[in-house]
């Protein structure tokens, strides 16, 4: 199902003696609906579009703890009260919510994928909030077509692989496994980089089928703020490598002080600042497609710590993104 955003989404502070000096993020969002005909961005400008996947069947299907269909109107609600930086070329549109109804999965990524697609054809950047990391193979969906004949880089901040066998049912930690082979059975390239992993949390068999489709990964131990120079340089081999990215930022790879508010805790996760500045270095690049935020559960978090994070992060990236060509 597919539902249109609203104003009601977006309430945040009013600084109405400051003007237009003191405008913020809800006064400056404007809407799509994606039932509808779209306008196309026009040359010169560029545009963000959040998109909602209001899901938590895969986190399920994965024996997690649910909550994160809930997760997209807890980051508009974090991002809402945002002061508004950017130049006047720069748009903000919230693009409503595809939302998975009656355990239909499936149907849901399908949805999610045409979302996107059409949002690509049109010249907007994607912002995809989730929702469980399920959101990915959605996401993908999306992405094939802009990606035909080019080599998609797929980089994933995640303590996990996500690589498990989707012989009984796909899930949230099937998505990648089920990209691979799909682009490999459409003749697609593809470069999957996990940043963040931790081996505690990936059984024997993910590192099997990892290094079987050649994925690269940096385990989170290594993810320090002393070795950004080396992360740096391997992130930037890895963009050399490929013509477009799609990065996914799964919430659980942070730190439990953090990020509390996910499915799969993290003891022993990595600092934001760190991820920043890599996100940076991507959102810089020039060859970044589109983003997601995944498995941020309301229902867990504390404070709204780990909605919070997951909006900083966007605000980061939109920032660091509305300045490449």
């Amino acid at each position: 199902m597919y539902k249109p955003s609203t104003k009601n989404a977006w309430v945040g502070r009013t600084d109405s003696l400051d003007g237009a000096q003191g405008v913020r993020w809800h006064q400056a969002i404007q809407f799509l609906n994606l039932s509808e005909p779209i306008p196309g961005v026009e040359q010169g400008e560029v545009a963000f579009a959040f998109l909602g996947f209001c899901s938590d069947e895969g986190v399920n299907r994965n024996m997690g703890r649910v909550g994160a269909a809930t997760g997209p109107a807890a980051l508009r609600s974090a991002m809402a009260s945002f002061a508004h930086h950017l130049p006047q070329h720069v748009h903000l549109f919230d693009a409503g919510d595809v939302i998975c109804t009656n355990q239909h999965l499936e149907e849901a990524q399908e949805q999610l994928g045409r979302k996107v697609a059409l949002l690509l054809k049109h010249g907007y950047r994607p912002l995809v909030l989730g929702g469980g990391h399920e959101i990915a193979y959605g996401h993908y969906l999306g992405l094939e077509r802009a990606v035909a004949g080019k080599t998609l880089g797929i980089l994933n901040f995640d303590a996990h692989f996500d690589l498990r066998n989707y012989a009984q049912q796909p899930s949230s930690g099937t998505p990648f496994l089920q990209i691979a082979d799909r682009s490999h059975a459409h003749g697609d390239a593809l470069k999957y980089k996990v940043i963040g992993l931790q081996e505690y949390g990936n059984t024997r068999i993910l590192f099997q089928t990892a290094d079987r489709l050649r994925v690269d990964y940096t385990f989170a131990e290594d993810v320090q703020p002393h070795n950004l120079p080396q992360l740096t340089a391997q992130l930037n081999r890895f963009l050399d490598a490929v013509d477009k990215v799609y990065i996914t930022v799964d919430l659980d790879v942070f730190a439990a002080g953090y990020a509390p508010g996910v499915s799969a805790v993290n003891a022993l996760g990595l600092q934001p600042e760190v991820v920043l500045a890599l996100l940076k270095t991507v959102a810089k690049s020039g060859k970044l497609l589109s983003i997601d935020i995944a498995e941020l559960n309301p229902a867990l978090d504390i404070d709204n710590r780990t909605a919070k994070l997951g909006a900083a992060i966007l605000y980061q990236v939109v920032s660091s993104w509305s300045k490449a060509q």
